[in-house]
């Protein structure tokens, strides 16, 4: 498994990438595909520049390379631990965990020498040890094919912060709440779907799912700054499907509260963009949200902000928010002019021509529509949208504050899918425990110990046994929760809430 070989491997791959793009496409690819790092390949302390790039939300490559880039990240994920049964071309569960082992142990030069180099073993089989599954348009193509693929499993293993062995189970979980008093929550879009709030990446039912009948190539289109600046309509003909409805907040964000209740809590980094933490009580020092929030918003054109709920209302019925302060300086600015173009000879005052129609949501404002004004600015809530870089607040909080004091991190309701996000768990020390709580599991991070089942349920049976009062009016009394143990793993535990005789479990 030389370089020679791994090169072949590559450009098999590209070639049959291009291939499955083709199909899909009746546009020709450009350029050859790239692939996305890992997470955890990059570390967030670069210099400016490369921080720059690092924290955009959004991509310059084609819709093409795009597609094959989710082709391809598909493939570097179908395969689960669930999944290993053994095979001709599949690893058992066993395999795969002496695998991993070996490659550790050994590093990844002498791994390859004594695995595929020695023919005990087929590239094609080796990587789902690793989580991948064999790609259809390779079946068929030799060995060598699966190189690079094999490649990128070893250096995205490697990459991996390995588990600690000394916490596994809910009582470790809670032993560590009562403990630790500089927690880094991580939370996502999981925390709030019980208050009816749409996700964006679950199957049909997330945001990205909906959007499809748009026509759109990629649905993230819709945040898209570029799409943005040339038609804001199309992002504010589905903004009202995750504008802010409630002031009610659930009970995994009451739990962040009662953290920083407790002093407890470092810091929360929040994905979310509906402010339910600030509507919590979660207060802004202590709250970093990522990808920012409808709490407040910004002109385009002359940067004036105001409080998010100013322009709600146009988002509800469906018009393009516009900047008033905009509108009164072009009222104030061309008034003088307009009215002495209007004046009659004798100097004296015409009388008022028959208000004119203004197609915006200043128009309802009143006052002197009858001049021909230049367009407002367009309003755009504060969430960052792809292709606009991060808050400042992230990079500075993260490496210049937590990292070097945080003793528990725990992250709910998210897939860490997203960068820069995803990046904040590898960038801390490996000592420190993380524990996971969602709905299914994450493959390409090695937490300390997953709880799996509603982010609700999970957090009200950890407040129940460490002994805090969680009250909560969706936490029902007397709740009961089972807990069993995930078949094969040792810290992997499914929690579901135990309902009464013909109601229906929450899971």
């Amino acid at each position: 498994m030389d370089l020679s070989q791994l090169a072949a491997g590559q450009t098999t791959i590209e070639t049959s990438f291009k291939a499955v793009v083709d199909l899909v496409s009746d546009d020709e690819v450009e350029g050859e595909p790239e692939v996305r790092p890992e997470p955890g390949t990059e570390a967030l302390e670069a210099d400016e520049d490369e921080d720059d790039n690092d924290y955009e939300s959004g991509s310059d490559v084609s819709g093409e390379v795009w597609e094959t880039e989710s082709l391809f990240e598909d493939a570097l994920e179908e395969v689960g631990d669930g999944e290993l049964i053994g095979g001709d071309d599949v690893c058992t569960l066993e395999e795969a965990r002496e695998y991993r082992r070996l490659l550790r142990d050994s590093g990844p030069a002498v791994f390859c020498k004594s695995t595929v180099e020695a023919e005990k073993v087929t590239a094609k089989k080796l990587i789902t040890a690793f989580g991948i599954k064999p790609p259809a348009f390779l079946e068929g193509a030799p060995d060598i094919a699966y190189y690079s693929l094999l490649s990128m499993a070893l250096s995205r293993e490697l990459s991996k912060r390995s588990k600690l062995p000394s916490y596994n189970t809910i009582d470790d979980v809670v032993a560590l709440l009562n403990k630790c008093n500089n927690i880094i929550v991580l939370t996502g879009a999981g925390i709030s779907t019980s208050l009816g709030i749409p996700d964006f990446r679950s199957k049909d039912v997330g945001l990205y799912a909906k959007l499809e009948h748009h026509g759109l190539s990629d649905p993230q289109e819709v945040f898209d700054i570029t799409l943005f600046k040339e038609d804001p309509s199309i992002f504010y003909s589905v903004a009202r499907d995750i504008l802010p409805t409630t002031s009610r907040f659930t009970p995994t964000h009451a739990f962040i509260k009662l953290l920083q209740d407790k002093g407890k809590l470092l810091t929360n980094y929040s994905q979310n963009i509906d402010n339910i933490e600030g509507v919590a009580g979660v207060k802004p020092e202590k709250l970093i949200q990522c990808h920012g929030s409808f709490a407040t918003a910004s002109c385009t054109k002359c940067g004036a902000q105001v409080a998010g709920e100013a322009i709600f209302p146009d988002i509800r019925a469906g018009l393009i928010p516009r900047c008033k302060r905009c509108v009164q300086y072009l009222r104030a600015a061309a008034a003088p002019a307009a009215m002495k173009r209007k004046r009659s000879a004798n100097g004296s005052e015409p009388k008022k021509r028959k208000k004119a129609e203004y197609e915006d949501s200043s128009s309802e404002e009143g006052g002197d529509d009858e001049y021909d004004l230049p367009e407002a600015g367009v309003m755009k809530p504060d969430i960052t949208f792809f292709g606009e870089a991060l808050p400042d607040t992230f990079h500075d909080r993260l490496t210049q504050h937590d990292k070097d004091i945080v003793d528990l991190v725990i992250v709910i309701g998210t897939s860490l899918k997203v960068a820069p996000v995803s990046e904040v768990v590898p960038f801390l020390p490996a000592h420190i425990p993380q524990i996971y709580i969602s709905r299914e599991p994450v493959k390409h991070v090695n937490f300390d110990v997953d709880m799996l089942g509603d982010c609700d349920v999970v957090i009200a049976e950890l407040c129940r046994r460490a002994g805090w009062e969680l009250e909560h009016e969706m936490i029902p009394k007397g709740q009961k929760v089972d807990v069993q143990l995930v078949e094969e793993f040792e810290s992997r535990w499914k929690m579901v809430e135990v309902k009464k005789e013909g109601e229906k479990a929450l899971e």
